[in-house]
Order: structure tokens, then sequence, then C-alpha cells
């Protein structure tokens, strides 16, 4: 809260510059140029940044000589055409508002769904209010709650098990297409073809917006662009501490007098990230033994270190990921396991307050932290995952609110101990609860198998008492 008082402050000033003469949502600049460029249909210029140079000077002078490397996709600039009509102090106050609000629906909605957390909405709010992650991305005036509202709803479907368009929301982040690789690799290698077709249909008809719109020519040169993103990364990350990725994490750690340092760099993050991958394959394939609030967490950050690309205040995609796992480890109990992740769920969340400090360590320990939780994921997994469940195909367990799809009654039983379960099979109470039961699973099956006592193994689940 003192970081969002002192930035009140610094910002409360007269004009587009603030009391340290840094401009006032300074990433939005772009934004507004490429929305004054789709006002004017000028395709030609998108990628031009001595136009758009030249067109910042005449219509904000006061953030003359400020330049931005474009590599936003061509139909991006056609959703901010609507502020070109307004001056850019009013149209960055418009685009804080609604970055704030689909931030907090999105907290909110995650929250909703997380019924161990209904006693903490106060707490909640104000963890969510002081997310670090929050706070850069309203001062930086970015894009990525747009990308959370995609991660959101995406759990939301694959909870539903309506694949089809979890895959068509998947495909709208192709306006960032690095926060999509980590989910487009593990579907694709778990085979869920719908919502890998969903995904390319939708990113497909979002960048045939811009063909339409502008025609051909600046699509190949945005692909061009993309294809020699390396040659101009320095340009890309200026601040390389203020990133979180494993790409960068290798590239700051390198020692600048090793040989090769690039090279060596580059192999350990395509390594490193097929590890953290394969990890979050394997937890997905645990199913439902690993229930889909651990996975999508697993995938969730398995997309922060993958990514490319990724700035502190992309890291927002996490929110879900603490409020999910919040709310398990709310359910279990108190462990040495349940603490060692409550304590990585800390890090992760606090630690990019001092990524600045990374300048002089070179040593970015948020990302350890992160890393260190999709390996704590896939161990719970490890131990709880029968051998059958690896059979069960790519969404199992990914039923109806977040319950396990089509699986033997007693399997059934064991799995979800916290809900109201007939004689012959059927579930009718809550389906939001993943709380591993108290009793062993051998005990359970002894009970629904014994063809004396099926009421008594009936009624044994009927409450929903959390342990």
């Amino acid at each position: 809260m003192c970081l969002w008082s002192f930035y009140a402050w610094n910002v409360a000033t007269p004009g587009i510059r603030d009391r340290n003469e840094n401009l006032k949502g300074t990433d939005f600049l772009h934004l507004y140029t490429l929305g004054l460029l789709a006002a004017a249909h000028r395709g030609a210029d998108l990628y031009d940044m001595n136009a758009q140079a030249a067109l910042v000077t005449q219509r904000v002078p006061q953030a003359s000589g400020i330049r931005y490397l474009p590599l936003y996709p061509p139909q991006v600039s056609i959703f901010f055409a609507p502020l070109a009509h307004f001056s850019y102090g009013w149209a960055l106050l418009l685009w804080w508002g609604s970055s704030a609000a689909v931030y907090g629906i999105c907290c909110y909605s995650v929250w909703l769904a997380c019924p161990n957390l209904r006693a903490q909405g106060k707490t909640l709010f104000l963890l969510a209010l002081a997310f670090p992650a929050f706070f850069h991305l309203i001062a930086w005036g970015q894009t990525s709650a747009a990308a959370l509202a995609c991660f959101t709803l995406l759990f939301f479907l694959l909870r539903a098990r309506r694949e089809l368009l979890a895959g068509l929301i998947l495909g709208c982040l192709i306006f960032k297409p690095q926060l999509g690789l980590a989910a487009a690799i593990v579907f694709t290698f778990m085979g869920a073809w719908k919502i890998v077709a969903g995904a390319v249909l939708s990113a497909a008809a979002q960048l045939s917006v811009g063909i339409l719109y502008y025609g051909i020519d600046p699509f190949r040169h945005w692909l061009r662009i993309l294809w020699n993103v390396r040659t101009v990364l320095p340009l890309l990350e200026p601040k390389p501490y203020q990133t979180h990725s494993l790409r960068t994490f290798w590239s700051m750690l390198a020692p600048v007098f090793l040989p090769w340092r690039s090279g060596v760099s580059l192999v350990l993050y395509v390594v490193s990230a097929a590890v953290v991958l394969g990890l979050t394959i394997a937890c997905w394939k645990r199913s439902p033994a690993v229930p889909l609030p651990l996975r999508y967490s697993a995938l969730l950050f398995a997309t922060v270190l993958v990514s490319p690309h990724l700035t502190v205040y992309d890291l927002v995609i996490l929110a879900p990921a603490f409020i999910l796992l919040a709310d398990w480890i709310k359910c279990q109990p108190l462990t040495a396991s349940t603490r060692r992740l409550g304590t990585l769920l800390y890090l992760g969340y606090a630690l990019p307050l001092i990524g600045p400090f990374t300048r002089f360590t070179h040593v970015q320990l948020s990302v350890i932290a992160m890393a260190a939780t999709v390996v704590f994921l896939w161990q719970i997994g490890r131990e709880g995952a029968p051998s059958s469940d690896l059979a069960l195909g790519p969404m199992a367990g990914a039923g109806r609110h977040g319950e396990p799809g089509n699986l033997p009654a007693k399997q059934r039983y064991s799995d979800l101990p916290n809900k109201n379960v007939s004689a012959s099979g059927k579930r009718f109470a809550h389906a939001d609860s993943w709380c591993k039961a108290p009793w062993s699973t051998t005990n359970l099956r002894r009970l629904s198998s014994s063809p004396a006592r099926p009421r008594i193994a009936a009624s044994s689940l009927t409450s929903s008492t959390m342990l």
C-alpha cells in the first residue's frame, strides 16, 4: 500500500509527466499511437518507428522523442482506435480504469469458485490490490489484463469441459503469442485436439481482422519482425532485471566474460524450459489424482517460465494460480508439504518487488521460486496418482465443476470425498470442493464394494466437513 500511495503522489501532477519527468502510463503511449494509425487507416506505418515518432510529436508533444519497438500484430491497433478520439490523458485514464476492472473481475470470479476462501474476502482483496504485478500493470499501462481475462475464462471452460470454447479463448492470446506457447505445447502433447483446433481457428480469425482492414502487407511485416526478434532483444528488454522468465534468468546469470555467452544461455533456457514443460505435462497426465486447480496453476507458472519474453506486468496472469492454490492449501492438513507450498507461493508473490536488485546479484529469485512451485506440484501428482490414471485421456479429471470425468464408481468415491455420493455412484452435492479424504482409499473401497453395506458407504460420504 505504501507503493500505491507513493505512485499516486508521483502522478498527481498536471500534464502527462510525473514528478520524476517520466511519461505517465509509459507503454500506453505506443498503444495510443497504434490507435491513431488505425483510425487514420495507416497500415504501412504500423512497423515504422520513425513515422510513429513523428505522429507522437504531432499529437502528444510532451512525449516527443520517445520511440517504441513495434511488435504487436496488426489487429491490436484496431482495438485501440476508439481511444484515439480522446486526448492522451483521458485515453490513459480510460485504459487504467478498464484494466483495473478486468483484473478485479477475474480475481473475484476465481475467488467465488474457491469455497475454502469465502471467509477471507477482505484479505484476498488486499492481497490482490497489493500484488506487485498489478501495480506494474497500471504503472506501465500494458495489455496484460486482457491476457489475464483469457486465462481466467480458459480455466472455467476447462472446468466445464467446454474444450472447443476453451481453445477459442486460448487462441485469443495471439496478440501476445509468447503467453500461449506453454499451453499450446501442453495441450498438443496431451492430445487435446479440440482445444488445439479451437485455438488455431481463433488465432486465424483474429489475424484475419487485421488483414481485412489493412491488407496483407502489414501482416507480412509483422511475421518478418517476429522471425528476427532475437536481433532486437536489447531494444525490447532495456531493463532485463524487470523480466521473470527462464530465458532472461540464464542470460543474466551467465558471466559477461564467458565465451559464447549468448549460445550457452540459450541452450540452458531450452533445456530448462523443456524440463518445466515435461513436469507440467506429467501433472496433466496424472489427472484426476492432481485436481484441475493444481494442474492449471502448474500451467500458469509454466507459461511464465517458458515465455521467451515476459516482463513483470505479465505476472498478473498468475493471480488465478495464487488464489486456487491458496484454496487447496486451506483444506489440507497442516503438514510440512503444505507449509513448503505456502512458502513458495509467498515468495512467488513478493519476490518481483526486489527485481531491481538483480542488477547487482544477477540472480532473479522469483524465477527460482516459480520453478520450485512447478516441481512441487509435479511431486504432488507423482505421490498421489495411481498408474491407471495415465490412460484416462487428455482431459480426464477436468469434468464439470472441476470433478473427474468418466471414472469407475469406486475411483470416483476416493477422489471426491467431500461430495454426497449415492450407492449407485451418482454425485449430487457441492461440486467445487477438491479436498482429499481424511480416510484411506482402501477402507472406502471396502465399504463401497461390500454388497451388505451399500447404505453405510453412501451415508459415510454425506458430510461436507473439511479436514
